[in-house]
Order: C-alpha cells, then structure tokens, then sequence
C-alpha cells in the first residue's frame, strides 16, 4: 500500500507539470479576451464550434477556450479563476479526479471544464449530491454559459412528472428569496436534457437511464446518451454508494394484511433468546429457539414447510422493529413513511424500500401498509457511470481511495495544490464518559463562540440528536436555526446566512458534503 502512495505521487508531480504550459497560455491570453463585449461572446463559442466541423480537436481549442470561460465566470460572478483552479479543469477534461481542499472552488473548476466539452455537442452531465447543490451550482455558474451562449438545465426529483428546468436570466421564481435558485423555468425533462450542460443528482440521472429502458416509443426518452460527466464528491458517489441499486417498481399483487399481524407478534419476541441482530449486516434471524415459539404460535410442525412465507414477514417485521429508526432511517409524514438518505440527509420521496421492509416499517408504525412491490428494472451507480464514454470528478479526499478509483473506473487522481496556505486548524477530538456531559460541552463552546459573534455549525446524525440539541440551547435562550429533513424546504435560507456574525445552526449532514457556508454576508448579495 505504501508503494502505491510513493507511485499516486510521483505521479500526480508529472501530471501537473504537463499542465504547465496550457496554463501559461490561458494567462497570455487573459487580456485579449477581455476586450471581447459581452454582446460578441456567444460569437467565441460558435468560432470554437466552427473550428471543431473543420477539423481541429478540443485539445486545438483548450488553452482559448478555458481563458474564455475563465473570463465569463468573472464577468458573471466577479470571480477569475486562479492557476490551481485551472489545473483542477485540466484534470477533469483530461477523465481524472481532481482532489481539492475544502474551499478552493471545485465548483468554479468543474464549470471551466464543462464549457470546454460541452463544445462537442453531445451534453455535459454535472453531477451532484442532491438538489439544493445542482440548483445552486447551475443558478450561479450556468450564468457564465449563458453569456457564452450555452444553454443550462437542471433535473429535479420528488416534484410531480419528473420536470426539469432551463436557466433563464428574463425569467423570476418570486417565490424564492435566494437569487440563485429564482431563475428556473419548469421544462419537460427532456428539454433539460437537450441543454449543453445538464445538473442533477446521481440517483436521478441513473432513474432517468432506467425510465428510458423502459419507454415503447424511442421519442419517449429523455436522455440523448453519455458523453461526458463529472462528478461531485465522487469517493462518496463512485466507492459509498457504488454498489447502491437503483431500482424501479410496480405493484404486486397480494394481501399486505400479515405486516400488521406480525408487525405485533415480534413485539413478544426477546432479542438473544427469540432472534439475534446483526447490525453491521442488518439483518435480523430467528433463532432455533425462537423458529419453535412461532410455530406454535401459528400452530404449525415445521414452519420451513408449511409456512416459509411467514419467516419472510417475521424477519423484516424484527429489522423494522430493531434496526431502522425513525427520525434517522425515515419520517412519518402525511401517513406515510418517507426514507431519509443516508448520505446526504434528505428525504427521498417516492423511494421504498425493497423486500417488503417498507410495509414492515408502515405496520410498524401504524399508517396504512401499502402493496408490496416487484423489480421492473435496476443498475448499480457503479455500473450506470461506467457507461460514460468520459469520467471525471472532483472531491476534498480522493487520493486515499486512488487504488480503487483505478481498478474500478481506470481513473488516476490529480492532487491540486491550494492556492494560499492551509490557516485552518485541526484541533483533536474529546470523548466524554456520558452523553449528557458531551452536549453540556457542546453548549458552553457555543455560547463562548456566540458571545464573540463567531458563527457556528453543529453537525448531528439524526433529526432526534438535532432536536435534543436544539432544547440544550433553547435552555441558555441562544437563537439558533434547526436544519433536517423535516424543514428542507428552508434549506437555501438556513444556509445562505448560516456564515453570518453571531449564526448558529443546528444541522443533519443535509449541510454536509458540498455545501458551500460563507462567511459574512450570503453570496447572492
């Protein structure tokens, strides 16, 4: 392993180096675009694409065209892109893993190299880890493709048929307080997929590919194909959540009335006597002992013969009963048991769980059971983003998982140096004896940090250690915002003044991975 290390290196040296002269001919470069008018710059884009009909390949066109983008994101965002950022772009159009320091602008990076592909005409995938970041990245860097000419969409999930959005400077969401998310006009999915570059979450671009495997008519697709994409947090998206099956359902037929029967039967049951939990597997089996209790219960000889199909509803009632938790695993709301991604915190509307552990926890937990369903189509994540003709992606910690982003993908991992000194301070971690002594620490650190007007985020598992939290501070009349995924909705709000004097913000991981807190006042101001 260590071998591997000295090599990922070594390596990653010559990379960079071999990006030095592109660089400096972006910079001398620099002044000339600036005197383009605004008016002439999707005139660049057309020349770009005129000069690919006759010949020439974006490798001709790369040092022209990144200072092209380079100057419209600054003209757009008053942000020009720094040296180690446009090495970042050169690792993502060359199909490797750019790994970048929290805060040194992956975003800005990826937009740079999408401009450049999204030349070839065959659409740009940026994928993100949930919808709040694909409709904040587009509604603020999209702008720069705009001006270039380019057409930006974005996919969404959990809102009606599917919809999608088109970026649009003339048009206003009223409803939307932060100007970055205002400029979406509602378009079939289809027309966001038709756009140059396309926004949208992983789990979303992979739906839509099984949709379309699924379509009777070839005019019923929605995507045009898998040229080029690249992937926020990719170690989380490509090595987490790689072997995650994506699966698309249909109801069954069959009574759902033995999840409310058995739902009750496992609450007699003892753990260790009657079943055993394994909660690395997440599986929990009756044992000898127990298998006797149940068929007497049932009144049954054997119950592997006579009543294999009550095993079935046993052990999924005993995992929704032991291991899924509410407020952690899933929210009840509106009657019904919505999942809470793991990952990124969120709800996940319209997703059920598999196997009949969905009706377990709706018996569970007392709202109606609905039909069990049956797979009509699925794929992996890692074997949805293997289709992609190129890959690349970006994170803050890529090389540790280098090997395996390697073998798996073929993707080597380019480490961007920072553009200052890292200042930030990596202090050790405390463990307290009780839990109550941790979160009276929490509160005193909070208060001393807020009486000097230093904004905080407390980072919980689940929305119950969020609330508990939150009582914690309630108790020392400390003003706070609670952020989970029962109040989503407030997300953009919550984060665009979490960074402000004297904030503090009590968050799930759905402020996790990819959320960009800055410090003063929100960005769109």
């Amino acid at each position: 392993m260590l071998n591997f290390f000295s090599k990922l290196f070594d390596s990653n040296a010559r990379q960079l180096e071999a990006f030095a002269p592109i660089i400096k001919q972006v910079n001398e470069l620099e002044d000339s675009i600036k005197k383009i008018k605004d008016k002439e710059m999707p005139g660049k884009t057309a020349q770009f694409k005129k000069r690919l009909e006759g010949g020439e390949t974006l490798d001709d066109i790369l040092p022209e065209a990144l200072a092209t983008i380079r100057e419209a994101i600054r003209r757009t965002t008053g942000e020009r892109a720094y040296d180690v950022q446009l090495l970042a772009a050169l690792s993502l159009y060359s199909g490797r893993i750019a790994e970048q320091k929290t805060g040194e602008g992956k975003t800005l990076s990826a937009t740079l190299a999408s401009y450049v592909r999204a030349l070839a005409n065959q659409g740009v995938h940026i994928v993100t880890v949930n919808d709040y970041l694909a409709r904040r990245d587009a509604g603020w860097y999209g702008r720069a493709h705009l001006l270039l000419g380019l057409s930006v969409g974005v996919i969404y999930s959990g809102m009606g048929d599917q919809p999608g959005g088109l970026l649009d400077m003339d048009y206003t969401d009223e409803t939307e307080e932060d100007d970055r998310l205002a400029h979406f006009r509602l378009v079939p999915r289809g027309e966001s997929y038709r756009a140059d570059v396309t926004y949208g979450t992983n789990n979303e671009f992979g739906f839509d590919y099984l949709r379309d495997n699924m379509v009777h008519r070839l005019g019923d697709k929605v995507q045009r194909g898998h040229y080029y994409a690249i992937v926020d947090e990719v170690d989380s998206i490509l090595i987490d959540e790689a072997r995650t099956p994506l699966i698309i359902s249909a109801p069954d037929a069959g009574s759902t009335d033995k999840y409310s029967e058995f739902a009750k039967m496992v609450t007699t049951l003892t753990k260790d006597t009657d079943y055993d939990v394994d909660e690395k597997l997440k599986s929990a089996t009756l044992t000898d002992y127990g298998i006797r209790r149940l068929e007497q219960r049932l009144g049954v000889k054997n119950l592997y013969e006579e009543s294999y199909d009550s095993v079935h509803h046993v052990e999924q009632a005993l995992k929704a009963a032991t291991l899924f938790e509410r407020d952690r695993d899933y929210v009840v709301k509106d009657g019904a048991v919505i999942i809470v991604d793991e990952h990124t915190g969120r709800m996940m509307y319209g997703r059920r769980f598999s196997d009949g552990l969905h009706q377990a926890i709706e018996a569970k937990e007392g709202v109606v059971v609905q039909q069990e369903s049956r797979t009509m189509a699925t794929i992996s994540l890692q074997n949805y983003f293997r289709m992609y003709e190129h890959l690349s992606g970006m994170t803050g910690t890529a090389s540790t998982e280098g090997e395996e982003f390697k073998k798996i993908y073929n993707l080597d991992v380019a480490i961007i140096p920072t553009n200052r000194a890292v200042a930030r301070i990596d202090h050790p971690d405390f463990i307290f004896k009780t839990t109550r002594a941790k979160y009276a620490a929490i509160v005193r650190e909070v208060e001393e940090l807020h009486a000097k007007g230093q904004p905080v985020l407390i980072g919980t598992k689940s929305i119950d250690n969020n609330q508990i939290i939150s009582k914690y501070l309630k108790r020392k009349n400390l003003p706070h915002h609670v952020l989970n995924a029962k109040n989503h909705t407030e997300e953009a709000k919550v984060i665009s003044n979490a960074g402000s004097y004297g904030a503090i913000t009590v968050a799930t991981n759905i402020a996790g991975r990819g959320v960009d807190i800055v410090l003063g006042a929100p960005k769109a101001n």
